[in-house]
């Protein structure tokens, strides 16, 4: 790999290779899949943003600002929070309603069932009956 260089300004930086592999060895930087991790990883960029970083610091803290982007932009998507599957099985949990109500509302046990894992969508005339059914907004069950 050797040393590249990095100029900053009119200054030029060395960067070394070896302290970056230290750096990556310390933090172990990857792909954040939980709250916990996000914690971990911001913490060391509240670290790292509070004072003069090496070029191998900078391109750490670049990566981790990468990383953290990445989980936020999918972890607090608001898509999720309307996703109307999950609605759809919390209300029916909560309602003590069963598999079986949803047939007498929508139709097949085959069409229920594709429906709860996910391999069909509900459609509008769908959601209009499970408002109407559960005594709530139809659009709830909308996408």
């Amino acid at each position: 790999m050797g040393n590249t260089i990095k100029r900053i300004g009119k200054m030029t930086l060395t960067f070394n290779a070896d302290k970056y592999k230290e750096l990556l060895t310390a933090y172990l930087p990857k792909l954040i899949k939980n709250e916990a991790e996000n914690e971990q990883a911001l913490a060391i960029v509240e670290d790292l943003m509070h004072r003069e970083r090496t070029p191998e610091e900078d391109e750490l803290y670049q990566l981790l600002i990468t990383l953290i982007e990445k989980f936020e932009q999918e972890y607090y998507q608001p898509s999720q929070q309307n996703n109307p599957l999950s609605i759809l099985l919390f209300i029916l949990e909560e309602s003590e309603k069963s598999r079986d109500d949803l047939v007498a509302v929508l139709g097949t046990e085959d069409f229920i069932d594709n429906i709860l894992n996910g391999q069909k969508k509900i459609n509008t005339e769908q959601a209009l009956k499970l408002g109407e059914f559960f005594h709530v907004e139809s659009s709830l069950f909308m996408e």
